[in-house]
């Protein structure tokens, strides 16, 4: 007969799967948008606003729902996000400043996307201008090109590389 301890080990194992299971980087994903989109209108003023929500997103994730065999992963990759959000954040009147760290910002929204999956469907649209020509990443929600890195200097400059 099992103990009332271990009993008490399997039912919170399942708890802990089923929070797992529920994990969703939905709030990531939709604070990485908002900041995107500042940037795409030229609007450096809301996209630290964003840079700090989605620093504030990442920083409160409650790192108990998720997954085990994917938590290292997501370390490292929040890790950077965070330091780029918030790099975002502080540097209002710096946009171009805010566009570099929105190339690092993107890899990792990309990387959480192949990590996590998501239901909304995203695509993951690149620049091959951007960084003298070295090009770069964003997410967007929609499959019309509206480029972050140049905003209204280039708003179509770029092409849908991936689906999600």
């Amino acid at each position: 007969m099992a103990s009332i301890d271990t009993t008490a080990k399997k039912i919170e194992q399942q708890e802990v799967k089923e929070v797992a299971q529920n994990f969703s980087i939905a709030p990531i994903v939709k604070d990485y948008l908002a900041l995107k989109n500042a940037l795409v209108s030229d609007n450096d003023k809301a996209a630290a606003n964003a840079g700090k929500q989605l620093y504030t997103t990442l920083k409160n994730v409650d790192m108990k729902a998720i997954p085990a065999n994917k938590h290292k992963q997501y370390m490292e990759i929040a890790e950077d996000a965070q330091e780029n959000a918030e790099h975002i954040g502080d540097n209002a009147g710096k946009i171009a400043h805010q566009r570099e760290h929105l190339a690092s910002l993107s890899k990792d929204v990309s990387d959480l996307i192949a990590l996590f999956g998501t239901t909304q469907k995203l695509y993951q649209d690149y620049c091959p201008m951007y960084n003298d020509g070295k090009g770069a990443v964003w997410i967007s929600e929609a499959k019309a090109i509206k480029n972050p890195y140049y905003g209204s200097q280039m708003l179509t400059c770029g092409s849908v590389k991936k689906e999600f």
